[in-house]
């Protein structure tokens, strides 16, 4: 839609168009920082040692953590590798997988004008801190050996 303002004789642009872009600025912003992270971490090896700060825990009780593997399993994303992915960290790949569906309803629902807002009840914070929790101990069995990264 076109307006005229009468007193300057100048042509605004108005409607969705540009509204639509600037709300559109920070998901396209959140993955440009997500994408050049794994940029870097597909560039960087993580698998060689001395790029990358040993995980704390790891080291100073032997125990994996939930995130533990989850740099050589970006890195595995990075190169396609998806088998090698799950290997170093399913969690990861999952939580990976879970960003990419988010972004893409939060992309949409702004492109369409809905509410963008998330909620996220106590059953569904408790499930995932259960999912994790659950992971954690299981990579740490003597029978979660496949879950090691």
């Amino acid at each position: 839609m076109r307006r005229v303002n009468a007193e300057t004789q100048r042509v605004t642009r108005t409607g969705p168009d540009a509204g639509v872009l600037r709300r559109l600025a920070v998901p396209g912003a959140l993955l440009a920082a997500v994408a050049g992270a794994f940029a870097y971490v597909g560039a960087v090896d993580p698998n060689e040692p001395g790029h990358y700060p040993v995980c704390p825990l790891l080291r100073l009780t032997g125990v994996y953590c939930p995130g533990c593997g989850g740099l050589r399993s970006a890195h595995a994303v990075a190169h396609g590798d998806l088998a090698t992915a799950l290997t170093d960290n399913a969690l990861a790949v999952g939580g990976y997988l879970a960003f990419a569906a988010l972004w893409a309803v939060w992309v949409i629902r702004i492109a369409c004008g809905r509410p963008t807002r998330l909620d996220l009840g106590p059953v569904h914070l408790w499930s995932l801190g259960a999912l994790t929790l659950v992971f954690t101990v299981v990579r740490n069995l003597p029978s979660g050996g496949w879950l090691h990264p």
